[in-house]
């Protein structure tokens, strides 16, 4: 199956690119990258890689190994257009996060969120991590609401992105905040009535692995898969490759 991978020039999240990447790529799927300009070669947000302050809080080994391995895949170095996209060519979509600035380009863009709000409308498997949630919070159905009105969703909550603003801000500056909302304040606003945000259990430190989901978290409503942060990760991989399965054999 084909699956369809939006992304910024710069600044996305390390593990919540080449995580589900690696996963669907073992599991016989093709991955389309996507960015603004057609061929331009996207980089991750390089703190990630290095260690964002004293060589702490970047991605774990594996998934650094994973995204070192996608930089020479022939789909990496071959992304196509925004504005050239047919949603109707996809089986799947995952939206990834990341929060340096350079995710502006992607978060804010009224290109991608139609190209998003076409997909979304096929009713096909969608997953959105972390900052990820913003772009669907920002795209609007035929009606002019927020495709995420009424649905179940997490994202990046408020006490993570506080946390980590807060204790490196004086070496940083707004590294950890993208936008002068929270993430979680800005997704909750277009929940309506009927929407539910969905926290999860409180973690600032420990992780999802590829053996162990102890900690991490996902939300499922329907055809929509979202989760928290990157220590979601290897989780939200799975259950989105269970997403697309079903929904490919939707009498299994």
């Amino acid at each position: 199956m084909q699956v369809l991978m939006p992304l910024p020039d710069r600044d996305f999240d390390v593990t919540e690119v080449a995580v589900p990447w690696r996963l669907l790529r073992d599991a016989g799927h093709t991955v389309t990258f996507a960015t603004e300009r057609a061929g331009t070669l996207p980089a991750a947000d390089p703190k990630l890689l290095t260690g964002v302050i004293f060589g702490q809080l970047g991605a774990d080994p594996e998934p650094r190994a994973f995204y070192e391995e996608l930089t020479h895949s022939a789909e990496f170095a071959s992304t196509v257009a925004w504005k050239d996209l047919d949603p109707t060519a996809f089986d799947g979509m995952i939206l990834a996060g990341g929060h340096a600035p350079g995710m502006r380009q992607y978060l804010s863009s009224s290109v991608l969120q139609e190209r998003v709000a076409e997909y979304w409308a096929s009713g096909r498997p969608v997953g959105a991590i972390c900052h990820g949630v913003v772009v669907l919070a920002r795209t609007m159905d035929g009606t002019g609401r927020s495709v995420l009105a009424g649905r179940r969703t997490t994202c990046l909550p408020k006490y993570m992105e506080r946390t980590a603003y807060l204790s490196t801000a004086w070496k940083l500056g707004r590294y950890y905040r993208t936008y002068p909302a929270y993430v979680e304040d800005e997704v909750r606003s277009v929940l309506g009535d009927r929407g539910v945000f969905e926290r999860g259990p409180f973690t600032l430190v420990a992780r999802g692995t590829a053996d162990d989901d102890t900690a991490a978290f996902v939300v499922q409503d329907r055809n929509y898969l979202s989760a928290r942060w990157p220590g979601d990760a290897y989780l939200f991989g799975r259950r989105f490759l269970a997403l697309m399965e079903a929904s490919h054999h939707p009498d299994a």
